[in-house]
């Protein structure tokens, strides 16, 4: 069994071009996170959180799974999501992909500026330039003006989800709890990502007791969008060698 945890401003949908082949070889749950499509907050909740969604994720993989481990694919926030998961119940994690993961590290400078400024046109009601800014900077200048029309509808549907994201409380991972992770890592990463997630992935790949690399050629990112073919076979060959 395998659980796609989404990033920020995304929910199940996301997953549209993974669900068909990696449902081939596993059962595959994609479930939106709370507070997003199809109910996605519209204000402020000061219950938004990782833990809250590590928390709720873990419960789902209890109840699914009946008490056995399955393989956690998180992407960027998702991957904060999937890597607590683990943290707090490694033996229900079987694998762990973590897919250009978003978070910081203990003791680094706040996060990016970004989320203030998408926040501050989302007050303004300027939906439109608070998504540009947004996904612009996390993927590279102009992809939201590329961006296909069902993934815009999508944003669109979770922009407000930054109002409370923003303000989440905890959001950086202690690196010295990592080298106690006994669960076989994949990191995951956009040949083309910005550098900031070329230097998360490297610090833990030097961390983490059992991790792999995997780049996705001609991939920012979005690698599972913009190229699902090749993250699709790079997933699914490494957790086939995990089985």
């Amino acid at each position: 069994m395998l659980l796609l945890i989404h990033g920020s401003l995304c929910d199940y949908r996301y997953w549209r071009w993974q669900l068909p082949v990696l449902s081939q070889q596993y059962t595959v749950i994609a479930p939106s996170l709370p507070g997003y499509w199809p109910e996605a907050l519209d204000r402020e909740d000061s219950s938004f959180s990782i833990e809250r969604h590590s928390a709720t994720m873990t419960a789902l993989i209890r109840h699914i799974g009946e008490g056995q481990p399955v393989h956690v694919l998180g992407h960027s926030r998702g991957a904060h999501v999937a890597l607590n998961i683990a943290l707090g119940a490694p033996a229900l994690t079987r694998s762990l992909t973590l897919a250009d993961p978003g978070f910081g590290f203990d003791g680094e400078s706040g996060g990016m500026a970004v989320h203030a400024e998408a926040v501050a046109l989302l007050a303004r009601d300027d939906v439109e330039q608070a998504l540009s800014v947004f996904v612009d900077t996390v993927n590279g200048p102009g992809t939201w003006r590329q961006m296909v029309s069902w993934f815009k509808a999508m944003v669109r549907d979770n922009a407000k989800t930054l109002l409370s994201q923003v303000n989440e409380p905890h959001a950086s991972v202690d690196a010295n709890r990592l080298a106690e992770l006994d669960t076989k890592t994949l990191l995951v990463g956009g040949a083309n990502s910005p550098a900031r997630y070329h230097s998360r992935i490297d610090t833990l790949a030097q961390v983490l007791p059992h991790a792999t690399r995997l780049s996705i050629p001609l991939a920012s990112h979005g690698m599972n969008l913009a190229n699902p073919k090749a993250f699709n076979q790079g997933v699914l060959d490494y957790l086939n060698g995990v089985d």
